[in-house]
């Protein structure tokens, strides 16, 4: 037996999200049901290099297919200017539950990118006006990409506001995607007039206001993954129908960290966690609903499910290379 080394290449070609998006969906109701083990995020900082370790761990049980693994990643700000390299990278160790064989070592970098995606369009599924045809993304960097991929895979997006600070990024992105949506440039306030906004951006001080944003619209808000990043105003999640992926994470390191921290917001402001909506313990979006907002910290019960999908069919499909890691092999 042989461990699978897949590549971003190989964890691209075999993560679409037609199965992506549901694989997430059942992680968050095994989360929800108790079906999942997922001990908390755990930080290595380390100063001299203006970085952090963070490890992932996590173990869920789907009903027809159960999986565990581990993501190792870093967030090193100094990368791209000294060595040339990702600020984010991510190595995630697939396991076989039932006696720990490791099945595969994946690139954690693209798996991150595309089970983000896959959570904000399981969100914007339940939370979206049923007839959402526009998306606004601020922010036009590698996560921009799979938010647009993702969230096109549950509702008929048609128009697509991309807003950046770097016209460089925004050419990119609409080069990407011109031959398949009316994609343009706009202002974040364009963005966030949409009927759903994905902020996708490190901001430390908010940059959606209350004014902008439309009276239906669904957001997505995915940037903050750490103390002090805060992308939208504090009117706009004490107005919302705020729902999150998870307390912990969200309280000490999502968008809502620091109007909690500050006590401007507090837990009776918070809807529920995404998990209760997927299994019915909540309802999702109502006729009521005006503004609706997703926390989303990223999961590792995400990492395990993306994990999953990406290692059976690159095992059914010969992807990758296999190796003996343990010296196994006869």
């Amino acid at each position: 037996m042989k461990t699978l080394l897949l590549n971003s290449d190989d964890v691209h070609e075999n993560a679409a999200m037609e199965e992506l998006v549901p694989a997430i969906e059942k992680a968050f109701a095994a989360y929800q049901r108790g079906d999942a083990q997922m001990p908390p995020k755990s930080y290595i900082d380390l100063p001299t290099y203006n970085g952090d370790f963070r490890s992932m761990p996590a173990y869920l049980d789907a009903g027809e297919w159960d999986a565990a693994g581990v993501k190792w990643v870093n967030v090193h700000t100094d990368n791209e200017e000294q060595y040339d390299l990702p600020t984010v990278m991510g190595t995630m160790i697939y396991s076989d539950p039932k006696n720990a064989f490791p099945l595969a070592i994946l690139d954690g970098t693209e798996l991150t990118m595309k089970r983000t995606g896959a959570a904000a369009a399981v969100a914007t599924d339940h939370l979206a006006v049923a007839d959402a045809s526009s998306l606004g993304i601020v922010g036009a960097g590698a996560q921009s990409y799979t938010q647009l991929e993702a969230i096109a895979a549950v509702r008929d997006i048609e128009e697509v506001v991309i807003s950046d600070l770097s016209e460089e990024r925004v050419a990119r992105f609409m080069d990407a995607f011109e031959d398949r949506f009316d994609v343009r440039a706009g202002s974040v306030e364009e963005a966030a007039a949409c009927d759903v906004l994905s902020t996708v951006t490190p901001v430390e001080d908010p940059i959606v206001s209350r004014e902008a944003v439309g009276d239906h619209t669904h957001i997505n808000a995915m940037g903050a993954d750490a103390e002090g990043k805060h992308e939208l105003a504090d009117e706009v999640l004490l107005d919302a129908k705020l729902v999150i992926d998870d307390y912990e994470q969200t309280t000490h390191s999502g968008e809502i960290n620091v109007p909690y921290a500050a006590g401007v917001l507090g837990d009776d402001d918070i809807y529920g966690q995404i998990g209760e909506i997927v299994v019915g313990e909540k309802d999702g979006r109502t006729d009521a609903d005006g503004i609706t907002v997703f926390d989303s910290t990223g999961l590792a019960i995400q990492d395990v499910a993306a994990a999953h999908v990406v290692y059976e069919h690159a095992n059914e499909r010969d992807n990758g290379y296999a190796f003996d890691l343990l010296g196994l092999a006869e």
